[in-house]
């Protein structure tokens, strides 16, 4: 669960939660919610290279309703768990979807535009066809138990840029890289690159 405003959108914390979804084999739904504080376009603007990776997004909102109902059909019948920074409105999410759930809810700090966290502790809700984990408000998230060689594999975009010409390209500096030639014509996202890039500077050799 991102917010696309209040506070501001991650892209590179979204993609370390997609390389560890990948790792684990997790079916990922990206959940942009507070679409009502930004125009139709801007909100999509923001999550657009997702969805043409491949990934669903669900835009929500609290306060028009708009999308709760497609979030409540994507939790029907699973074990999902709502991962996100404090203040993105996870919570509020889930009291949308089943009103009868006692959650604590905080405002969004004037200050700083962050979160404050209301979930102190990872939480088994029953919700009427379903069950969720809310977990409390994630300030940094890395990614553990991976190569630096592996983590390529995690990028499903990256795959489909074809065959470098050295099957352990790190998309870095080889000559004849499909990856970086694809940032080049605009077919891979440079942001994602970039997230791919700095997320393999910390991963062990």
């Amino acid at each position: 669960v991102f917010s696309v405003a209040n506070p501001a959108f991650s892209p590179r914390k979204l993609d370390r939660f997609l390389v560890v979804a990948e790792m684990n084999q997790l079916p990922a739904v990206i959940c942009a919610n507070k679409v009502d504080l930004v125009t139709p376009e801007e909100a999509h603007d923001q999550f657009r290279i997702y969805e043409a990776i491949g990934y669903r997004v669900l835009y929500t909102s609290i306060v028009t309703g708009e999308g709760v109902e497609a979030l409540r059909e994507a939790l029907r019948g699973k074990l999902s768990v709502l991962a996100g920074s404090s203040g993105v409105g996870k919570s509020s999410l889930l009291k949308a979807i089943q009103p009868s759930l006692a959650l604590r809810i905080a405002a969004v700090s004037g200050r700083k535009h962050e979160g404050r966290h209301t979930t102190t502790q990872a939480t088994l809700i029953h919700l009427d066809d379903g069950i969720v984990v809310d977990t409390p408000g994630i300030r940094e998230f890395g990614v553990a138990g991976l190569a630096r060689s592996e983590l390529g594999a995690y990028y499903p975009d990256l795959l489909a840029a074809g065959p470098c010409r050295f099957p352990d390209c790190t998309h870095q500096h080889e000559p004849d890289c499909a990856v970086r030639l694809g940032v080049e014509q605009g077919r891979i996202s440079a942001m994602r690159f970039d997230s791919y890039t700095k997320i393999r500077a910390t991963l062990r050799a």
